[in-house]
């Protein structure tokens, strides 16, 4: 029995020698292309927007919350529909000593120095929600904190300065997630001072 050593060399031509590099190269970069999307937390099946709504808790303040058996539960028949416009509020008791915010039994009007802010209807819906958005409006809001990324403010509790450190691709993530949920008709009502 020949020894390894004693194995006449390998010998490729030139053309093979590209061909078999070409190969590794391609399962290399498909096996780190594999990798860094799991460690990104990427899913081919579209999810990640689902995945980054619910880590980033936009369903705590933009779903109503209604009465169960168990005490306040979010109403997921409404799910991110914002304020519901069946239900004004009267005006909030005064912010003062160190209880400087509030908010309705619904978990989506809030109360503050600021004013009453009222969480938006995510929803699709081309007239009370982002049905009319591009992705890029969204982004845009997102990293200024203003509506449409030019118009009023996004008021508190909005946590927009965190969403404003997300990469471009996860904030389209969400916003395809979002526009991919059902349409509620729910007009939220304005901030007021």
């Amino acid at each position: 029995m020949k020894s390894l050593m004693q194995a006449p060399p390998l010998t490729l031509t030139a053309r093979g020698l590209v061909r078999r590099l070409t190969l590794c190269a391609a399962a290399g970069a498909t096996l780190l292309g594999a990798n860094c999307a799991a460690l990104a937390g990427e899913r081919r099946d579209g999810s990640r927007g689902g995945y980054l709504v619910q880590a980033m808790g936009c369903a705590d303040c933009h779903t109503p919350w209604k009465m169960g058996p168990n005490g306040p539960a979010p109403d997921h028949s409404l799910g991110l529909s914002g304020h519901p416009q069946t239900q004004p509020l009267p005006t909030p008791p005064p912010a003062q000593g160190p209880w400087l915010m509030g908010t309705a039994a619904t978990h989506t009007a809030f109360w503050g120095p600021w004013g009453v802010s009222y969480a938006s209807n995510l929803t699709p819906d081309p007239q009370t929600g982002i049905g009319k958005w591009r992705a890029e409006d969204f982004v845009k809001t997102m990293r200024t904190g203003k509506h449409l990324g030019v118009d009023r403010p996004l008021l508190p509790p909005m946590p927009w300065p965190a969403f404003s450190q997300l990469n471009d691709r996860d904030l389209k993530a969400i916003f395809a997630y979002l526009k991919s949920q059902p349409a509620i008709d729910n007009k939220v009502p304005a901030a007021s001072r």
